[in-house]
């Protein structure tokens, strides 16, 4: 059982004043359940109910005045209501929409309880015509490890402390860092696949858990469509998001299908609600607001690199090779990196873009943005030298502030230089392995 990110913000969940009942949202096999049963620790009282099975789903389908439905929920525990601090887990609460309705009435009647639902498809399942408890509840949304987490998991305690509380990271420490972000770029951050290695140290033993993760996806399809059609289409997106991950594509013919745009459209957003793949938009905003431009192509982001890797083939060429920037045009470090930064995030809305700016002699395009302060901050995945980063010259030329992100495999540093058409710029450097501490040392070089 991983100590993960998402259990600091669960404990400030815990200190609100207005706390409301709170759904942990995510996609299957990412630890949901697990974080929880870790989280029931910090409570006197722990009551967990799957509502995938039957009678425990039943309680809540027996239309209970709210205070009889938390007698038979204790009553089906087996537990006596005791004094201090109770925690209710309503896990695959997406499997009975009358439990989503019930969770208002636990806001309303049951203020000093502390209520957490998951779901893996909630917005997917859940009928048009339940009444969804809008401004009853709150959300966090939980992600695969991120490197930091691995670290954890792995018992590299010297390193993570070196990255949580070593700000500059000491040169020293780069081989090592780097080496261990290796690994986490061939594996990636499923749970279930760090759990084995950690025991076994062995890539090819996780082959069996890579297969047994996109089965059970699979298997979830039908879940997610509304027919039979559907459920094709989808099993299909399913299948090749692996193979287009990392490219910007089209919805007619994904896959090297002859689906359609529309059928194909629906089919990717139904997998981006339930979060295995995310759908990265540009944006030509140099200045806040951030604002995506959803008629241009977005850009495929799956669920986890390890998976990515495993299916499309690039196991091996990571592990032969110290330059991750050298497997697939880079594409596999791209979205690393980007797996990074969206682990950073624990809001359902957040949106992960990139900039792009076309004209009809050339086009650019940045791989990343994120706002920090009141700034749009460009980021590069690449090695090469600072003066062939031309994009982000023309992204830095435009912007209103001059400071820009290469994240690459070499060492921390700081370069004080001009775009090609002159105009002075600060490039914070950032090794992988720092990815996910992105405004923590956007902090430092500002404080420089």
């Amino acid at each position: 059982m991983f100590k993960r990110d998402i259990l600091k913000k669960l404990s400030v969940w815990t200190q609100k004043k207005d706390r409301k009942p709170l759904i942990l949202r995510g996609a299957r096999q990412v630890g949901k359940t697990t974080a929880i049963h870790l989280f029931s620790k910090l409570f006197d009282q722990y009551l967990y109910l799957n509502l995938e099975l039957k009678d425990e789903r039943s309680i809540f389908e027996r239309n209970y005045p709210i205070e009889d439905l938390i007698q038979a929920i204790f009553f089906h525990k087996d537990q006596v209501k005791r004094e201090g601090k109770i925690l209710i887990f309503i896990d695959e609460i997406q499997s009975c929409p009358s439990a989503v309705s019930y969770l208002r009435f636990f806001y309303e009647a049951f203020p000093d309880m502390y209520i957490v639902a998951a779901g893996s498809l909630l917005e997917t399942l859940i009928d048009t015509h339940i009444s969804f408890p809008v401004g009853r509840v709150e959300y966090l949304v939980m992600k695969p490890l991120n490197f930091k987490e691995f670290l954890g998991a792995l018992n590299q305690e010297a390193s993570l402390e070196i990255i949580n509380n070593k700000i500059p990271a000491p040169n020293f420490t780069h081989d090592k860092l780097m080496k261990l972000f290796h690994t986490y770029s061939i594996i990636g951050g499923m749970p279930e696949v760090i759990q084995k290695y950690a025991e076994q140290k062995d890539i090819i033993a996780l082959n069996s858990v890579f297969d047994s993760l996109i089965v059970s996806y699979l298997d979830d399809v039908e879940k997610y469509a509304r027919n039979y059609s559907m459920a094709n289409v989808i099993r299909h997106a399913v299948s090749n998001a692996f193979y287009e991950a990392g490219n910007r594509i089209k919805f007619q013919g994904f896959g090297n299908s002859n689906y359609k745009s529309r059928e194909m459209g629906e089919a990717l957003k139904v997998l981006e609600k339930a979060m295995l793949i995310y759908l990265l938009y540009p944006s030509s905003s140099v200045k806040p607001p951030l604002q995506p431009n959803t008629k241009k192509s977005p850009r495929l982001q799956v669920l986890d690199t390890g998976m990515l890797n495993y299916f499309a083939g690039f196991q091996k060429d990571l592990f032969d090779t110290n330059d991750i920037n050298s497997v697939y045009q880079g594409k596999i470090a791209e979205h690393l990196v980007g797996q990074e930064l969206l682990a950073v995030e624990t809001s359902p809305l957040f949106k992960l873009q990139f900039w792009n700016r076309e004209k009809k002699q050339s086009n650019a395009e940045v791989d990343f943005l994120v706002q920090y302060e009141n700034l749009i901050v460009p980021i590069e995945v690449k090695s090469t030298a600072t003066g062939r980063l031309r994009s982000l010259h023309q992204f830095i030329d435009r912007a209103p502030h001059r400071y820009a992100i290469r994240i690459y495999s070499g060492k921390l540093e700081i370069n004080e230089i001009k775009t090609l058409d002159g105009k002075k710029f600060v490039l914070l450097n950032l090794p992988f392995y720092l990815a996910g501490s992105i405004v923590e040392y956007l902090e430092w070089m500002m404080s420089q």
